[in-house]
């Protein structure tokens, strides 16, 4: 009777309040803004500790960190004391076109990081950061070593992409075409647009959009799984665009000439290399990923030879699950918990 209680209860609140989550987001004050940037400061946490700061990929909203109130990053860092930013990019506009992925490496980042410092009194930031965005994390950091960097943290962060199930099919026929078949749509979008980013995420976890009305239907009465499901369809549904000239360069540098699995990338005659990464870095690859793999991301560990020290980790749940699944509350929240612990000053 108890399950028939809960499950009536649960219908009730989604058909009449519209839903059984908790979507409010974590507090938060606006530190520094400029193109492409929105950096916040997040209410509570310890004001003595050291920034932890949240970076989150591009195309993805940055409320991957704060999915949901009980399965959230941001308030779990906040209410482990911790001195908690996050930068937001906004949304992709057609006239950002343009914009390749050195503006979020000389630009968008180093801006965030010297404003997160500065805000902390000048201490170093310990970076967080999930897919493209541990992958921009850790380029700029290689590229700028004077930034005031403590640490960075990457989760589902792939640099491999010969390791990626949902790209290997496609590689033969875009070499065969010189890159040609994807080329002109972007170029004639100005990006990839928010529609198709939302659909290639969603087709990444095609088994579980077939199952889904089953498994609402088998866990009416679980509280817990039906709020997370709800909080995961509203982060779907705020995909943001890709900058044409960035999606390009995704295309054509990372997939194509799989640059980055030698952990060095080419930006028009500027190469950076990931061997200049001096920080501490913690890498966590989900079991279940098929955006992100573990081999394509255990890759990094390969090529971050100069790095104070290289921790690797893997964690039950796809590419969001492993980040903010209710796994990831007793498997990478804790991994890290346990490096920001390790490297804090």
């Amino acid at each position: 009777m108890s399950r028939v209680s809960d499950a009536t209860g649960n219908v009730l609140d989604k058909v009449l309040r519209g839903g059984v989550a908790d979507l409010r987001p974590m507090p938060r004050t606006l530190i520094d803004k400029g193109p492409n940037r929105s950096v916040y400061r997040f209410v509570g946490g310890d004001p003595r500790g050291e920034p932890v700061l949240l970076v989150p990929p591009l195309a993805a909203p940055a409320l991957c960190f704060d999915l949901r109130r009980g399965c959230s990053l941001a308030e779990h860092l906040v209410d482990d004391g911790r001195r908690l930013y996050l930068v937001d990019y906004g949304t992709v506009r057609f006239s950002d076109r343009r914009l390749g992925l050195e503006h979020w490496i000389d630009e968008v980042l180093p801006r965030t990081v010297r404003a997160v410092s500065k805000d902390a009194g000048g201490a170093p930031v310990h970076v967080v950061a999930w897919c493209l965005g541990g992958i921009l994390s850790l380029l700029t950091h290689a590229d700028q070593a004077d930034l005031p960097i403590a640490s960075i943290a990457t989760v589902a962060a792939p640099i491999d992409m010969t390791a990626i199930p949902l790209i290997a099919p496609i590689k033969p026929l875009a070499d065969l075409t010189n890159g040609w078949i994807l080329t002109p749509v972007y170029r004639l979008l100005g990006g990839a647009p928010r529609a198709l980013v939302k659909r290639a995420f969603q087709l990444s976890a095609f088994d579980k959009m077939v199952t889904k009305p089953y498994a609402i239907a088998s866990h009416l009465d679980d509280r817990d799984f039906l709020a997370q499901l709800e909080a995961v369809d509203r982060f779907t549904d705020n995909m943001v665009a890709y900058p044409g000239r960035t999606f390009g360069q995704m295309y054509h540098r990372f997939f194509r000439a799989n640059d980055l699995a030698e952990g060095e990338v080419d930006f028009g005659g500027r190469r950076i290399s990931l061997r200049e990464v001096k920080a501490p870095v913690l890498v966590v690859a989900g079991t279940g990923d098929g955006i992100a793999p573990q081999r394509a991301v255990h890759k990094l560990v390969d090529v971050l030879d100069n790095a104070a020290e290289v921790r690797f980790e893997t964690a039950p749940g796809g590419h969001l699950g492993v980040l903010a699944g209710r796994g990831a509350r007793a498997t990478t929240w804790r991994h890290i918990d346990d490096f920001l612990d390790t490297h804090a000053g």
